[in-house]
Protein backbone atom coordinates (compact mmCIF):
# COMPACT_ATOMS: atom_id res chain seq x y z
CA UNK A 1 0.00 0.00 0.00
CA UNK A 2 2.39 2.28 1.09
CA UNK A 3 4.54 1.54 -2.26
CA UNK A 4 1.57 2.07 -4.50
CA UNK A 5 0.48 5.89 -2.51
CA UNK A 6 4.70 6.59 -3.39
CA UNK A 7 3.78 5.54 -7.41
CA UNK A 8 0.48 7.59 -6.79
CA UNK A 9 1.99 10.80 -5.34
CA UNK A 10 4.77 10.55 -8.24
CA UNK A 11 2.35 9.93 -10.74
CA UNK A 12 0.45 13.40 -9.74
CA UNK A 13 3.64 15.22 -8.97
CA UNK A 14 4.52 14.58 -13.07
CA UNK A 15 0.73 15.13 -14.07
CA UNK A 16 1.10 18.90 -12.44
CA UNK A 17 4.71 19.49 -13.93
CA UNK A 18 3.65 18.81 -17.30
CA UNK A 19 0.31 20.73 -16.91
CA UNK A 20 1.98 23.89 -16.04
CA UNK A 21 3.95 23.31 -18.85
CA UNK A 22 1.06 23.47 -21.08
CA UNK A 23 -1.03 25.72 -19.94
CA UNK A 24 2.24 28.11 -19.75
CA UNK A 25 2.81 26.98 -23.51
CA UNK A 26 -0.78 27.19 -24.73
CA UNK A 27 -1.10 30.67 -23.40
CA UNK A 28 1.76 31.53 -25.19
CA UNK A 29 1.40 30.75 -28.37
CA UNK A 30 -2.41 32.58 -28.30
CA UNK A 31 -0.56 35.30 -27.13
CA UNK A 32 1.85 34.92 -29.38
CA UNK A 33 -1.06 34.51 -32.46
CA UNK A 34 -3.25 37.22 -31.17
CA UNK A 35 -1.09 40.13 -29.51
CA UNK A 36 2.97 39.61 -30.19
CA UNK A 37 4.38 37.78 -32.59
CA UNK A 38 7.92 38.71 -31.53
CA UNK A 39 7.68 36.16 -27.99
CA UNK A 40 10.69 34.39 -27.32
CA UNK A 41 9.96 30.68 -26.97
CA UNK A 42 13.00 29.47 -25.72
CA UNK A 43 13.17 31.91 -23.27
CA UNK A 44 9.47 31.18 -22.03
CA UNK A 45 10.17 27.57 -21.50
CA UNK A 46 12.82 28.32 -19.38
CA UNK A 47 10.87 29.98 -16.95
CA UNK A 48 8.03 27.78 -17.48
CA UNK A 49 9.95 24.84 -16.45
CA UNK A 50 12.03 26.64 -13.52
CA UNK A 51 8.49 27.69 -12.39
CA UNK A 52 6.69 23.81 -12.44
CA UNK A 53 9.72 22.55 -10.27
CA UNK A 54 9.56 25.47 -7.50
CA UNK A 55 5.94 24.48 -7.42
CA UNK A 56 6.58 20.97 -6.74
CA UNK A 57 8.78 22.02 -3.96
CA UNK A 58 6.79 24.40 -2.53
CA UNK A 59 3.68 22.23 -2.52
CA UNK A 60 4.18 19.23 -0.74
CA UNK A 61 1.76 19.40 1.60
CA UNK A 62 -0.69 18.73 -1.58
CA UNK A 63 1.06 15.25 -2.32
CA UNK A 64 -0.06 13.40 1.11
CA UNK A 65 -3.23 11.17 1.06
CA UNK A 66 -6.30 13.62 0.81
CA UNK A 67 -8.42 10.06 2.08
CA UNK A 68 -11.11 11.51 4.14
CA UNK A 69 -9.95 15.06 4.17
CA UNK A 70 -11.86 18.20 3.41
CA UNK A 71 -11.42 19.17 -0.43
CA UNK A 72 -11.15 22.89 0.25
CA UNK A 73 -8.11 22.15 2.13
CA UNK A 74 -7.25 20.93 -0.87
CA UNK A 75 -7.94 23.73 -2.95
CA UNK A 76 -5.97 25.82 -0.09
CA UNK A 77 -2.47 23.81 -0.26
CA UNK A 78 -2.75 23.90 -4.15
CA UNK A 79 -3.40 27.85 -4.37
CA UNK A 80 -1.14 28.61 -1.71
CA UNK A 81 1.52 26.61 -3.56
CA UNK A 82 0.69 28.53 -6.94
CA UNK A 83 0.95 32.33 -5.39
CA UNK A 84 4.19 31.33 -3.46
CA UNK A 85 5.32 30.06 -6.85
CA UNK A 86 4.38 33.22 -8.65
CA UNK A 87 5.89 35.75 -5.87
CA UNK A 88 9.27 33.62 -6.13
CA UNK A 89 9.35 34.41 -9.97
CA UNK A 90 8.04 38.07 -9.56
CA UNK A 91 11.15 38.35 -6.94
CA UNK A 92 13.52 36.80 -9.33
CA UNK A 93 12.24 38.60 -12.56
CA UNK A 94 12.47 41.73 -10.52
CA UNK A 95 16.29 41.73 -9.03
CA UNK A 96 17.50 40.11 -12.44
CA UNK A 97 15.81 42.88 -14.13
CA UNK A 98 14.44 40.89 -16.55
CA UNK A 99 10.77 42.09 -15.78
CA UNK A 100 10.94 43.88 -19.26
CA UNK A 101 11.50 40.19 -20.67
CA UNK A 102 8.00 38.71 -20.55
CA UNK A 103 4.38 39.39 -20.88
CA UNK A 104 2.89 40.36 -18.05
CA UNK A 105 -0.33 39.39 -19.41
CA UNK A 106 1.30 35.81 -19.96
CA UNK A 107 2.12 35.53 -16.69
CA UNK A 108 -1.25 36.33 -14.95
CA UNK A 109 -3.03 34.36 -17.37
CA UNK A 110 -0.37 31.20 -16.62
CA UNK A 111 -0.92 31.70 -13.22
CA UNK A 112 -5.11 31.83 -13.12
CA UNK A 113 -5.25 29.02 -15.48
CA UNK A 114 -2.69 26.55 -13.91
CA UNK A 115 -4.43 27.10 -10.93
CA UNK A 116 -7.87 26.56 -12.54
CA UNK A 117 -6.02 23.39 -13.87
CA UNK A 118 -4.73 21.59 -10.73
CA UNK A 119 -7.87 22.68 -8.72
CA UNK A 120 -10.03 21.23 -11.51
CA UNK A 121 -7.98 17.83 -11.74
CA UNK A 122 -8.10 17.63 -7.94
CA UNK A 123 -11.76 17.68 -7.88
CA UNK A 124 -12.29 15.47 -11.13
CA UNK A 125 -10.05 12.48 -9.10
CA UNK A 126 -11.54 13.21 -5.69
CA UNK A 127 -14.93 12.49 -7.31
CA UNK A 128 -13.82 9.49 -9.16
CA UNK A 129 -12.05 8.36 -6.02
CA UNK A 130 -14.92 8.65 -4.21
CA UNK A 131 -17.30 6.72 -6.06
CA UNK A 132 -14.71 4.08 -6.95
CA UNK A 133 -14.18 3.85 -3.01
CA UNK A 134 -17.94 3.60 -2.00
CA UNK A 135 -18.05 0.24 -4.71
CA UNK A 136 -14.75 -1.33 -2.61
CA UNK A 137 -11.84 -0.25 -4.70
CA UNK A 138 -8.57 1.14 -3.28
CA UNK A 139 -9.73 0.11 0.08
CA UNK A 140 -8.12 1.01 3.80
CA UNK A 141 -9.10 -1.91 6.46
CA UNK A 142 -8.62 -0.57 10.10
CA UNK A 143 -9.46 -2.01 13.48
CA UNK A 144 -10.62 0.05 16.24
CA UNK A 145 -9.73 -0.13 20.18
CA UNK A 146 -11.92 1.60 22.67
CA UNK A 147 -15.57 0.96 23.74
CA UNK A 148 -15.81 4.42 24.93
CA UNK A 149 -18.37 7.45 23.09
CA UNK A 150 -15.34 8.33 20.95
CA UNK A 151 -15.19 4.64 19.89
CA UNK A 152 -18.67 4.56 18.45
CA UNK A 153 -18.67 7.74 17.32
CA UNK A 154 -15.36 6.58 14.97
CA UNK A 155 -18.03 3.60 14.14
CA UNK A 156 -20.67 6.12 12.90
CA UNK A 157 -18.98 7.77 11.24
CA UNK A 158 -17.19 5.31 8.81
CA UNK A 159 -20.29 3.71 8.33
CA UNK A 160 -21.78 6.91 7.15
CA UNK A 161 -18.57 7.70 4.93
CA UNK A 162 -18.82 4.43 2.80
CA UNK A 163 -17.26 6.77 -0.11
CA UNK A 164 -13.79 7.40 2.18
CA UNK A 165 -12.95 3.87 1.58
CA UNK A 166 -12.37 3.36 5.49
CA UNK A 167 -13.48 -0.46 6.56
CA UNK A 168 -13.66 -1.56 10.24
CA UNK A 169 -12.18 -5.15 10.08
CA UNK A 170 -12.70 -5.80 13.76
CA UNK A 171 -12.97 -3.72 16.70
CA UNK A 172 -12.03 -4.13 19.69
CA UNK A 173 -14.23 -3.16 23.03
CA UNK A 174 -12.56 -5.34 25.75
CA UNK A 175 -8.97 -5.24 26.18
CA UNK A 176 -6.57 -8.06 26.68
CA UNK A 177 -3.27 -9.18 25.89
CA UNK A 178 -4.61 -12.06 24.10
CA UNK A 179 -6.80 -10.18 21.92
CA UNK A 180 -4.20 -7.55 21.31
CA UNK A 181 -0.97 -10.03 20.20
CA UNK A 182 -3.53 -11.94 17.64
CA UNK A 183 -4.71 -7.98 16.50
CA UNK A 184 -0.93 -7.33 15.81
CA UNK A 185 -0.59 -9.94 13.11
CA UNK A 186 -3.47 -9.05 11.59
CA UNK A 187 -2.81 -7.55 7.80
CA UNK A 188 -4.68 -4.09 8.82
CA UNK A 189 -4.02 -0.56 7.08
CA UNK A 190 -4.39 1.05 10.44
CA UNK A 191 -5.07 0.78 13.94
CA UNK A 192 -7.41 3.61 15.15
CA UNK A 193 -6.74 4.02 19.43
CA UNK A 194 -9.85 5.16 21.11
CA UNK A 195 -8.70 4.95 24.57
CA UNK A 196 -9.27 7.62 27.69
CA UNK A 197 -6.52 9.89 27.49
CA UNK A 198 -6.01 9.76 31.29
CA UNK A 199 -4.94 6.37 31.54
CA UNK A 200 -1.59 6.17 31.06
CA UNK A 201 -0.93 2.34 31.73
CA UNK A 202 -3.52 1.01 29.42
CA UNK A 203 -1.85 3.42 26.90
CA UNK A 204 0.76 1.54 27.33
CA UNK A 205 0.02 -1.97 27.75
CA UNK A 206 -1.81 -1.44 24.66
CA UNK A 207 1.26 -0.29 22.29
CA UNK A 208 3.07 -2.81 24.06
CA UNK A 209 1.19 -5.31 22.94
CA UNK A 210 0.52 -4.10 19.17
CA UNK A 211 4.55 -3.55 18.69
CA UNK A 212 4.39 -6.64 16.48
CA UNK A 213 1.91 -4.63 13.63
CA UNK A 214 3.35 -2.99 10.82
CA UNK A 215 -0.14 -1.13 10.48
CA UNK A 216 -0.23 2.64 11.03
CA UNK A 217 -0.89 3.73 14.55
CA UNK A 218 -2.94 6.02 14.97
CA UNK A 219 -4.60 7.67 18.50
CA UNK A 220 -8.02 9.59 18.57
CA UNK A 221 -8.23 12.08 22.33
CA UNK A 222 -11.56 11.41 23.48
CA UNK A 223 -12.90 15.50 22.69
CA UNK A 224 -16.23 15.00 21.60
CA UNK A 225 -17.07 16.27 24.92
CA UNK A 226 -14.89 19.38 24.58
CA UNK A 227 -16.09 22.84 22.03
CA UNK A 228 -12.47 22.76 20.56
CA UNK A 229 -11.53 25.74 18.41
CA UNK A 230 -8.61 25.47 15.68
CA UNK A 231 -7.21 22.40 17.50
CA UNK A 232 -4.26 21.10 15.88
CA UNK A 233 -1.15 19.88 16.91
CA UNK A 234 2.13 22.39 17.04
CA UNK A 235 5.90 21.99 18.09
CA UNK A 236 7.61 23.93 20.62
CA UNK A 237 11.13 23.76 21.87
CA UNK A 238 11.19 20.61 19.81
CA UNK A 239 8.41 19.14 22.06
CA UNK A 240 4.73 18.43 20.13
CA UNK A 241 2.04 19.85 21.46
CA UNK A 242 -1.77 19.01 21.24
CA UNK A 243 -3.44 22.77 20.51
CA UNK A 244 -7.31 22.56 22.09
CA UNK A 245 -7.71 25.57 20.56
CA UNK A 246 -6.82 28.91 19.39
CA UNK A 247 -6.90 31.61 17.23
CA UNK A 248 -7.16 31.41 13.46
CA UNK A 249 -5.64 34.88 13.40
CA UNK A 250 -1.66 33.73 13.13
CA UNK A 251 1.01 34.12 10.66
CA UNK A 252 -0.37 34.59 7.23
CA UNK A 253 -3.80 34.76 8.27
CA UNK A 254 -3.41 37.10 10.23
CA UNK A 255 -1.63 39.26 7.10
CA UNK A 256 -4.56 38.90 5.36
CA UNK A 257 -6.99 39.45 7.38
CA UNK A 258 -4.80 42.51 8.38
CA UNK A 259 -4.58 43.93 5.21
CA UNK A 260 -8.05 43.10 4.33
CA UNK A 261 -9.09 45.33 7.29
CA UNK A 262 -6.92 48.65 6.38
CA UNK A 263 -7.97 48.39 2.77
CA UNK A 264 -11.59 47.70 3.26
CA UNK A 265 -11.99 50.11 6.08
CA UNK A 266 -9.65 52.93 3.92
CA UNK A 267 -12.19 52.50 1.10
CA UNK A 268 -15.37 52.62 2.76
CA UNK A 269 -14.99 55.57 4.87
CA UNK A 270 -13.56 57.47 1.71
CA UNK A 271 -17.15 56.50 -0.15
CA UNK A 272 -19.71 57.37 3.29
CA UNK A 273 -17.49 60.63 4.06
CA UNK A 274 -20.14 62.41 3.08
CA UNK A 275 -22.61 60.29 4.65
CA UNK A 276 -20.67 60.80 8.49
CA UNK A 277 -20.46 64.46 7.80
CA UNK A 278 -23.95 64.80 7.31
CA UNK A 279 -25.34 62.54 10.26
CA UNK A 280 -22.35 64.05 12.54
CA UNK A 281 -24.53 67.43 11.73
CA UNK A 282 -27.61 66.17 12.49
CA UNK A 283 -26.77 63.98 15.89
CA UNK A 284 -25.62 67.67 17.24
CA UNK A 285 -28.11 69.56 15.44
CA UNK A 286 -31.12 67.42 17.13
CA UNK A 287 -30.07 66.94 20.73
CA UNK A 288 -27.10 68.70 23.03
CA UNK A 289 -24.30 66.68 23.69
CA UNK A 290 -20.91 65.37 21.96
CA UNK A 291 -21.57 63.73 18.47
CA UNK A 292 -19.69 60.94 19.33
CA UNK A 293 -20.11 57.96 22.02
CA UNK A 294 -17.31 56.25 23.30
CA UNK A 295 -18.07 53.19 25.68
CA UNK A 296 -15.24 50.76 26.69
CA UNK A 297 -15.45 47.60 25.46
CA UNK A 298 -13.56 44.00 25.45
CA UNK A 299 -11.68 42.91 21.95
CA UNK A 300 -9.01 40.32 21.18
CA UNK A 301 -6.86 38.63 23.52
CA UNK A 302 -9.49 40.23 26.65
CA UNK A 303 -7.84 43.60 25.43
CA UNK A 304 -10.00 46.70 26.65
CA UNK A 305 -10.76 49.34 23.91
CA UNK A 306 -13.31 52.13 23.61
CA UNK A 307 -15.32 52.03 21.33
CA UNK A 308 -16.78 54.74 18.77
CA UNK A 309 -20.53 55.22 17.75
CA UNK A 310 -22.57 58.19 16.36
CA UNK A 311 -23.99 59.25 20.04
CA UNK A 312 -27.94 58.23 20.22
CA UNK A 313 -28.72 58.66 23.93
CA UNK A 314 -28.58 61.05 26.33
CA UNK A 315 -25.58 61.61 27.96
CA UNK A 316 -26.31 61.22 31.75
CA UNK A 317 -28.48 58.42 30.63
CA UNK A 318 -26.35 55.76 32.81
CA UNK A 319 -24.84 57.53 35.20
CA UNK A 320 -26.67 56.08 38.23
CA UNK A 321 -27.30 52.02 36.30
CA UNK A 322 -25.54 50.12 33.91
CA UNK A 323 -28.22 47.98 31.91
CA UNK A 324 -27.58 45.22 29.04
CA UNK A 325 -29.67 45.63 26.10
CA UNK A 326 -33.30 47.19 26.62
CA UNK A 327 -31.85 49.72 23.86
CA UNK A 328 -35.41 50.47 22.01
CA UNK A 329 -37.23 51.43 25.78
CA UNK A 330 -33.78 54.37 26.19
CA UNK A 331 -34.36 58.16 25.99
CA UNK A 332 -33.52 58.93 22.42
CA UNK A 333 -34.76 61.40 19.96
CA UNK A 334 -36.54 60.56 16.34
CA UNK A 335 -33.34 61.04 14.42
CA UNK A 336 -31.29 58.59 17.00
CA UNK A 337 -34.04 55.87 16.99
CA UNK A 338 -34.00 56.29 13.07
CA UNK A 339 -29.88 55.86 12.86
CA UNK A 340 -30.26 53.21 15.74
CA UNK A 341 -32.85 51.05 13.53
CA UNK A 342 -30.28 51.20 10.47
CA UNK A 343 -27.60 50.82 12.48
CA UNK A 344 -25.79 54.13 10.89
CA UNK A 345 -24.93 55.15 14.74
CA UNK A 346 -22.08 51.75 14.15
CA UNK A 347 -20.34 53.25 10.82
CA UNK A 348 -17.19 55.34 13.01
CA UNK A 349 -16.20 52.04 14.11
CA UNK A 350 -14.37 52.18 10.83
CA UNK A 351 -11.66 54.82 12.39
CA UNK A 352 -11.48 51.37 15.11
CA UNK A 353 -10.82 49.33 12.67
CA UNK A 354 -8.09 51.66 11.50
CA UNK A 355 -6.91 52.02 14.50
CA UNK A 356 -6.13 48.21 14.64
CA UNK A 357 -8.56 48.07 17.65
CA UNK A 358 -11.21 45.70 15.32
CA UNK A 359 -11.77 44.56 12.64
CA UNK A 360 -14.06 44.90 10.15
CA UNK A 361 -15.70 41.11 9.89
CA UNK A 362 -15.97 40.00 13.70
CA UNK A 363 -17.72 38.98 16.58
CA UNK A 364 -19.28 42.30 18.41
CA UNK A 365 -17.45 43.39 21.62
CA UNK A 366 -19.50 43.62 24.57
CA UNK A 367 -18.90 45.77 27.47
CA UNK A 368 -16.11 44.86 30.92
CA UNK A 369 -19.03 44.15 33.50
CA UNK A 370 -21.33 42.18 31.03
CA UNK A 371 -18.03 40.04 30.32
CA UNK A 372 -17.30 39.52 33.34
CA UNK A 373 -21.63 37.98 34.02
CA UNK A 374 -21.55 36.93 30.97
CA UNK A 375 -18.75 34.09 30.77
CA UNK A 376 -19.99 32.58 34.03
CA UNK A 377 -23.06 32.08 32.78
CA UNK A 378 -22.79 30.84 28.98
CA UNK A 379 -20.83 28.25 28.07
CA UNK A 380 -17.47 29.10 25.94
CA UNK A 381 -17.90 32.34 26.10
CA UNK A 382 -14.96 34.11 26.36
CA UNK A 383 -13.41 31.95 23.29
CA UNK A 384 -14.92 34.89 21.04
CA UNK A 385 -12.18 36.96 21.96
CA UNK A 386 -9.80 35.03 19.99
CA UNK A 387 -9.83 37.16 17.10
CA UNK A 388 -10.97 40.97 17.06
CA UNK A 389 -14.11 42.33 18.05
CA UNK A 390 -15.95 43.17 14.57
CA UNK A 391 -18.40 45.66 13.43
CA UNK A 392 -20.67 42.64 11.59
CA UNK A 393 -20.53 39.07 11.76
CA UNK A 394 -22.28 36.10 11.18
CA UNK A 395 -24.58 36.04 14.61
CA UNK A 396 -25.52 39.82 13.48
CA UNK A 397 -26.40 38.96 9.47
CA UNK A 398 -28.71 35.59 11.17
CA UNK A 399 -30.41 38.19 12.97
CA UNK A 400 -28.79 37.51 16.19
CA UNK A 401 -28.22 41.30 17.73
CA UNK A 402 -30.04 43.51 20.19
CA UNK A 403 -31.86 41.69 23.28
CA UNK A 404 -32.00 37.98 21.39
CA UNK A 405 -30.61 34.68 22.40
CA UNK A 406 -26.86 35.13 23.73
CA UNK A 407 -26.30 31.57 23.59
CA UNK A 408 -27.42 31.42 20.04
CA UNK A 409 -25.04 34.29 19.13
CA UNK A 410 -22.12 33.04 20.78
CA UNK A 411 -22.89 29.50 18.90
CA UNK A 412 -23.07 31.62 15.55
CA UNK A 413 -19.39 33.43 16.76
CA UNK A 414 -17.75 30.19 17.42
CA UNK A 415 -18.68 28.95 14.11
CA UNK A 416 -17.32 32.25 12.64
CA UNK A 417 -14.11 31.39 14.42
CA UNK A 418 -14.04 27.51 13.74
CA UNK A 419 -14.49 28.09 9.90
CA UNK A 420 -12.79 31.54 8.98
CA UNK A 421 -11.53 32.31 5.65
CA UNK A 422 -11.20 35.47 3.15
CA UNK A 423 -14.39 33.89 1.50
CA UNK A 424 -16.28 33.99 4.57
CA UNK A 425 -15.11 37.37 5.72
CA UNK A 426 -16.39 38.83 1.51
CA UNK A 427 -19.80 36.41 2.26
CA UNK A 428 -20.84 38.67 5.83
CA UNK A 429 -20.19 41.68 4.59
CA UNK A 430 -22.03 41.11 1.27
CA UNK A 431 -24.97 39.73 3.18
CA UNK A 432 -24.56 42.92 5.57
CA UNK A 433 -25.80 45.10 3.18
CA UNK A 434 -29.27 43.25 2.80
CA UNK A 435 -29.76 41.68 6.20
CA UNK A 436 -27.19 43.77 9.20
CA UNK A 437 -28.15 47.34 8.77
CA UNK A 438 -32.20 47.10 8.75
CA UNK A 439 -33.01 44.27 11.05
CA UNK A 440 -35.78 44.02 13.34
CA UNK A 441 -33.68 43.41 16.17
CA UNK A 442 -31.64 46.71 15.54
CA UNK A 443 -32.84 49.65 17.49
Amino acid sequence: MAASFLINSYLIRLFDFVMINVVGLVTFFVLQYFKDPGLDLQRYTALMVLASLAYLVLTNGAYRSWRGGNLWALFGQVAAGVLKTWILILIWLVFSKSTEMYSRLWLSSWAIGSLIILCGSRLVSYILLRQYRAKGVNLRHIAIIGSGSTAEELVTRIEGSRWSGYRIQTHLRELSPQQLTALALQPLNEIWLALPMGDDSQMRMVMEHLKLSTATIRFVPDWFSFRLINHGVSEVLGMQMIDLYGTPMAGVNLFIKTVEDYVLATLILILISPLILILAICVKVSSPGPIFYRQERIGWNGEVFEILKFRSMPTNLEEEQVQWGGSANKSVTAFSKWMRATSLDELPQFFNVLQGQMSIVGPRPERPIFVEQFKQEIPDYMKKHLVKAGITGWAQIHGWRGDTDLHARIEHDLYYIENWSLWLDFKIIFLTIFRGFVNKNAY
